[in-house]
């Protein structure tokens, strides 16, 4: 169990970084804040720059600490507040399915959150490390 709950969390956690480090960095292959927030401002989420900030900032901490085991129910809060956003603004429009542009993906990823959250980062975290 503790093993799958770290590959779990680690990929799930990661990605969510990389996700923010889109955002707020410009890094693998991301637009930064000024791209990200244009990109926002477009679809009527403003102001653009604030708001990809916000976004950015709670997907990087969130996966960090989801990853790490480490607080990790404000890690699954972090991400489950994210996923919301997601599909209240993107996605929930487009029905269920991701083929669709749909809330498929968020859904799931809501519900790893959660369940990690509520289960624990197993003893291969740092919560378990430092007790």
């Amino acid at each position: 169990m503790n093993l799958g709950l770290l590959i779990i969390r680690l990929v799930v956690g990661l990605t969510f970084a990389g996700h923010g480090s889109q955002k707020l960095f410009g890094w693998f292959g991301g637009y930064g804040l000024k791209g990200t927030g244009g990109w926002l401002e477009s679809i009527g989420i403003k102001p653009g720059v604030l708001m990809a900030l916000a976004a950015g900032l709670s997907e990087l901490v969130g996966g960090l600490l989801f990853a790490f085991g480490l607080f990790t129910p404000l890690g699954a809060f972090l991400i489950v507040i994210t996923m919301l956003v997601a599909i209240f603004t993107v996605h929930g429009k487009n029905g269920y399915w991701v083929t669709s542009n749909g809330y498929e993906y968020n859904l799931i990823l809501i519900a790893v959150a959660i369940g990690v959250a509520l289960i624990g980062p197993g003893a291969y975290s740092l919560s378990s490390l430092l007790g």
